[in-house]
């Protein structure tokens, strides 16, 4: 339970089901917020109260260690390369659905249920949840069938606005809270503040794709493909009035490249990702026809996949925007999720040439 309504309501549908429920509120980061607050604080008082008001026994466990060697470490690194990783999606990998999950079961649990909107076939096939607006199949597609068979999603099958129903009926002391926004253990404070906490910033200069000069930035580990906000160069008197949009990192000139307007750099027709995890421990066939995701929140889009090794390629029925190395593809057929993998490299439908 992580003190959110989400989680809340599903331990409440399984008490009213007859299940004999704990719950267990994960801490898995030990450091402030910007207003030096610890959210993990509230979040776990939300925690108590909901589970004094359902009934049912509640416990605390710290997985901090755990976070900052599965997950954290790899989430520097990828920084560090020049990559802009996912790491909610390894940390339901690494630590909800392996370190939690192995706990859980050691200590007489039966199963291992979440407040993740997404669903269970009765084959444990991982399904997209009910509503759509909240689908979160793309965050599990790095879990296996063995770790889903120990698995189970009360709210799968609701809306959100039945959950907060459900919630305010119950009188839940967290049935208005917002939802949680942001990465999974930096929430919602300032990214590159915190990300400067952490890794030493390597200032460098902006350059368009013909090469120029335009300004300087603070490190190209602090911008993603397709960024607009945030750039400082705005406002010259030399260009079209377009926006300026991030299409390229030279990490060995330590060069950020942008151009003005969305043009074909900003595209691509392909990717390729170095490991594949099939759910079902082995896709469909060596080249399918199917549908992706390369960000969460996108509407599915036609692939083509070809098997390459414990990898795939990936083509793209039409081009695709700002498809980013370190973020997750993530294969659909129909409500079935497939699985997925990091992003390795992309197929520009125009090369940079600087």
């Amino acid at each position: 339970m992580s003190g959110g309504v989400d989680s809340s309501v599903a331990a409440y549908l399984l008490k009213q089901q007859g299940f004999d429920v704990v719950g267990v509120f994960m801490k898995n980061w030990d450091e402030e917020d910007d207003e030096g607050v610890c959210t993990a604080t509230q979040d776990y008082a939300d925690v108590r109260g909901v589970c004094e008001t359902i009934g049912i026994p509640y416990y605390t466990v710290n997985f901090a260690q755990e976070y900052r060697e599965r997950v954290f470490s790899y989430f520097l690194d990828e920084y560090q390369k020049g990559r802009t990783p996912n790491p909610d999606v390894l940390c339901n990998c690494e630590i909800k659905f392996k370190a939690f999950l192995d706990f859980a079961l050691k200590t007489g649990a039966g199963l291992l249920a979440t407040g993740h909107y997404c669903r269970l076939d009765a084959q444990k096939h991982l399904l997209r949840g009910a509503d759509p607006g909240k689908d979160q199949s793309y965050f599990l597609a790095g879990l296996t069938k063995e770790q889903l068979q120990r698995v189970v999603f009360p709210i799968g099958d609701l809306q959100k606005t039945e959950v907060r129903r459900i919630a305010k009926d119950q009188q839940f002391c967290n049935a208005a809270k917002k939802d949680s926004t942001g990465i999974c253990f930096i929430g919602e404070r300032n990214f590159k503040h915190f990300l400067m906490q952490y890794l030493p910033a390597q200032r460098g200069e902006i350059v368009d794709e013909h090469g120029k000069t335009i300004g300087l930035h603070d490190g190209l580990m602090y911008y993603t493909l397709g960024q607009r906000r945030g750039l400082g160069i705005g406002g010259r008197s030399d260009g079209t009035g377009e926006s300026w949009f991030v299409i390229g990192k030279d990490l060995k000139r330590n060069l950020l490249i942008v151009q003005q307007g969305e043009h074909e750099e900003l595209y691509s027709t392909s990717l390729h990702a170095n490991y594949v995890n099939w759910i079902d421990g082995a896709p469909p066939d060596k080249t399918f026809a199917c549908t992706a995701k390369f960000r969460y929140r996108q509407p599915d889009q036609n692939v083509t996949v070809t098997i390459d090794g414990s990898g795939a390629h990936v083509d793209f029925a039409s081009a695709q925007r700002a498809v980013t190395p370190g973020q997750w593809v993530v294969f659909y057929q129909g409500e079935h999720c497939l699985g997925g993998g990091p992003i390795d490299d992309v197929v520009p439908l125009k090369r940079i040439c600087i």
